[in-house]
């Protein structure tokens, strides 16, 4: 008899006017609609410009993978008024209780405190039982590297990470910060 196994269920975090939630297959659009955008695409290591098809279905299979080793969710603003999906949020888990987060919000959206919202939110409730979370923000993304200072990220060091669309190295900032699990 085979074993079936179970999607670890993701916890919904509610922030002032963020719901962060599970990816669903109604996303798509938005998501290549956001995602499929240059600006957003240039300040990710892994979203490709143009973006091809395929990409979207396939990031939500990895997104309900059994095997997942990162959680994603949508920024959903619709309980308050604001458009369902704002950007997405991921936390990928690595050794010794730590994760790496990463995210984007859509350029509709930039400067209005949505993206610190998302990361405050998810670094309150941390989900994983993170002792640490770090994140890499690109040098020319002063706006990413705000988010994470003002979500009491602290600054480690430079270093440089492959950007997709852009076809380069990349120089980064990289940040961390402490949580208590």
């Amino acid at each position: 008899m085979t074993a079936l196994l179970k999607t670890p269920v993701q916890s919904i975090i509610e922030t002032e006017r963020l719901t962060l939630r599970s990816l669903r297959r109604s996303d798509a659009g938005l998501i290549d609609l956001h995602a499929g955008d240059e600006r957003v695409a240039r300040m990710t290591t892994s979203i490709p410009h143009p973006l091809p098809p395929g990409a979207t279905e396939a990031l939500l299979a990895r997104a309900t993978d059994p095997q997942r080793v990162e959680d994603i969710w949508a920024l959903d603003g619709s309980a308050n008024g604001h458009a369902e999906l704002i950007g997405l949020i991921g936390l990928e888990r690595l050794d010794r209780n730590q994760s790496e987060i990463g995210y984007w919000v859509a350029p509709a959206f930039w400067n209005t405190g949505f993206a610190t919202e998302a990361v405050g939110g998810l670094i309150e409730a941390n989900p994983h039982g993170d002792t640490h979370v770090f994140g890499t923000v690109f040098q020319d993304n002063p706006g990413s590297a705000r988010v994470l200072m003002l979500c009491g990220f602290d600054y480690l060091g430079d270093a440089e990470a492959f950007c997709v669309a852009r076809d380069a190295l990349v120089p980064t900032w990289t940040y961390s910060r402490k949580l208590v699990p």
